[in-house]
């Protein structure tokens, strides 16, 4: 919404006074009446070059606007002792919306990008099953398939902020900090229906899903997840899966961390035990206060964060601000989110744009009114199961210090009367 259309929802009583953040309603009211005022005194129209002259014809892919601006993905420098490895970051705050384009969609990566021939390349059912399958690409095209919204996120995603004090406050964005999260509309065949008709015995408790990457990346599902939502994705966002997403097919298990959906699947395998692979050992584990590492943190926690205003931008005048972002949770859906503008002082309820959608992003919005002084903008999210996102000191006096994976903290952004916003610890 614009400065205008704000303040029209907000006098027409669209917005709630609950969904109004430090912003008095009588001060609205006389923006309406000035900008309708500045309509009625009426202004020329002058027609561009753009409209009285035809543009170029139809292209085979389309592409962004030379004036929208050039955001695009953040890569780390390579790294000469990890080949392939590393991750890409979505520009979280100049995004809209809940759906990530595919060019944008966050990557990670543990032996580079795999240029796969589709036609030569299968995926293997096996192990405590009683018919063991091969599938070939051309194969699963013929299945009947779904198309589920879900959000992906790495386990790493927000690891700055396990800092143990205030002084290791990273100065990011948005992008730099939150940006290995993101959200697309997955198609592909139920993992279920596969395992199904491979007939499934009855000592089997998990799978193993193996990668055909020059990590061999595997990781260990259990059974009972594996038979709900999981997928069997060829399709993101209408057109094939991208090779950095896994093509030709990859698994996509919704709401879990993002290393579990196993990219250029070639195996599932069914055991009794998980298979401890290398990287259930080596990485994505939870090292406790006693030292002792936890596994198989599977679900993502509920979270949100404010996309803008976010760190590293500037207000550039005292005034009313749109103050947005986005929410998830790897247990249900996003059923509240409140914003604040005292550092968690007190709380107002932000309007959720989307339809409260399982296991995928919900964009939230809220108008503010910035006064010119310093402040401390933080949002809380609350999923369908009750789940509250706990603060940053809640979370690290829960599970201590020494993690480096699935940070879902609250994120303060810290504005002084310059209008500079910076990533605080409060």
């Amino acid at each position: 919404m614009t400065d205008q259309e704000l303040e029209k929802a907000a006098a027409n009583g669209l917005i709630n006074r609950r969904h109004l953040l430090g912003l008095g309603l009588a001060g609205m009211g006389a923006a309406v009446a000035n900008s309708a005022l500045a309509a009625d005194a009426g202004m020329l129209l002058e027609i561009p070059a753009w409209s009285k002259t035809p543009g170029p014809g139809a292209s085979d892919y389309g592409g962004r606007s030379s004036y929208a601006g050039q955001f695009q993905r953040m890569s780390g420098a390579p790294n000469p002792t990890y080949p392939g490895g590393g991750a890409s970051r979505s520009p979280l705050q100049h995004l809209q919306g809940t759906i990530t384009p595919n060019g944008l969609h966050f990557e990670r990566h543990h032996a580079g990008v795999p240029d796969i021939d589709p036609s030569q390349h299968k995926l293997v059912i096996n192990g405590l099953v009683r018919q063991p399958l091969v599938f070939s690409y051309e194969d699963l095209l013929k299945y009947p398939m779904v198309s589920k919204i879900y959000f992906l996120e790495c386990s790493g995603n927000s690891g700055a902020l396990w800092g143990a004090n205030g002084a290791d406050a990273p100065d990011g964005t948005a992008q730099s900090i939150h940006g290995l999260v993101s959200c697309a509309e997955w198609t592909g065949i139920p993992l279920s229906t596969l395992l199904d008709e491979a007939g499934v015995e009855p000592e089997a408790r998990w799978i193993g899903a193996v990668g055909a990457d020059a990590a061999s990346m595997g990781r260990s599902v259990p059974l009972d997840r594996a038979m709900d939502d999981v997928l069997v994705a060829l399709y993101q966002n209408g057109e094939p899966v991208r090779p950095e997403q896994g093509y030709p097919m990859r698994l996509l298990v919704p709401g879990c961390e993002g290393n579990i959906s196993v990219k250029w699947l070639t195996q599932v395998k069914l055991t009794r035990e998980p298979s401890h692979f290398r990287d259930e050992t080596s990485k994505y584990t939870d090292t406790q206060p006693d030292r002792l590492s936890r596994q198989f943190t599977f679900p993502m926690g509920t979270k949100s964060l404010i996309t803008t205003p976010s760190g590293q931008m500037t207000l550039n005048r005292p005034g009313l601000y749109q103050i947005t972002g986005i929410a998830w949770s790897g247990r249900g859906s996003i059923r509240r989110v409140e914003v604040s503008a005292d550092g968690g002082q007190t709380w107002a309820d932000a309007l959720l744009d989307d339809q409260h959608s399982h296991k995928a992003l919900a964009r939230f919005r809220i108008p503010w009114q910035w006064s010119g002084g310093s402040a401390i903008l933080q949002s809380r999210a609350t999923d369908s199961l009750g789940n509250i996102q706990p603060t940053r000191t809640g979370l690290i006096n829960e599970v201590g210090l020494l993690g480096r994976y699935h940070f879902h903290g609250i994120q303060s952004w810290g504005v002084n009367s310059a209008g500079e916003v910076r990533n605080v610890f409060a």
